[in-house]
Formats: C-alpha cells, structure tokens, sequence
C-alpha cells in the first residue's frame, strides 16, 4: 500500500516495480494501479524478491523499492537492492511504535551496494531511505528463503 501512495502523489518522474508474493494481493494491486492510471510506470509482480532479483531483465532496472517492512532489514536490503539502478531509493516503512531509525538498520547494508539509512517521518509514518551508491553484487539475493533463514546481518 505505501507503494500506491508513493506512486500516484510523488516522485512522477520515477518508474516503480510492485513485487508481491501473494496472488491475491497482487490481483488487488494490478486493479489500483490501472484505476489510478498508473500503468505506465507502475509495474506489479506476482512473485518473490529472490526470485525476480537475480533475473537479468530485472537487475538494476528501477528508481524506487517500496518495502513495507515485511522482514528484518537484512532481508529487506537483500531483497531490494538487487532491483535497484545506482542513484535510486529503497523506501521502507517501519513500525508505527519504533522511532526513526532506532532499532532495525544497523548492520553493513553496504555488502549489497546500500548507502547509510536517513529516517524519516510523513503522516505520522516512520520510514528508512537507503539509495542504491554501488550496483548490487550478483551474489545476491541468495536462493528463495536463505535472505531469511541466514541473514547477512543482525
């Protein structure tokens, strides 16, 4: 959802690519996305990040990653980094309850070619601002299910 939010009010010079892993919400999204007229820049994936990330047509290819927190930050940069071009933005949102920047980006997000996190607030929403400064390595991300069963940091 921050996605739709992003896409439609900010940032319309910027291309954006909606991976869920969920059929049902992709279904959902792929109809918002249309609905806003959206869909010339706004693409959604019915698949898993690890999956889409080491494919070639995809590495490297997108301005922004929207993450809505759905890991711990290790295996959200993981995740996203492949996908971004240099230059561009990883935006996470995070809990409601935690300050900006408090507790969940401290590890190296460098191993996957990330900038340091800036926090950030909007709406009374916490979010991590993470720009791609190097092209992520083709290590990564790992198979579907290692980012999160052994991540590269804590």
């Amino acid at each position: 959802m921050p996605g739709l939010a992003l896409a439609a009010e900010y940032a319309p010079d910027r291309r954006y690519l909606f991976v869920e892993a969920s059929q049902k919400r992709s279904a959902f999204l792929k109809e918002a996305v249309e609905a806003l007229g959206l869909s010339a820049r706004v693409q959604v994936l019915a698949s898993r990040a690890e999956i889409l990330g080491r494919a070639a047509n995809f590495r490297a290819t997108v301005d922004v990653v929207v993450a809505r927190g759905f890991g711990p930050p290790a295996v959200t940069a993981e995740c996203a980094a492949p996908f971004l071009k240099v230059g561009g933005v990883l935006i996470c949102s995070e809990p409601p309850s935690e300050a900006v920047g408090e507790r969940r980006w401290k590890g190296d997000v460098s191993l996957v070619g990330l900038g340091p996190p800036r926090g950030a607030q909007s709406g009374g929403f916490n979010f991590e601002l993470l720009e791609q400064v190097a092209l992520c390595s083709d290590r990564f991300p790992r198979r579907d299910g290692i980012p999160r069963k052994r991540p590269l940091f804590t």
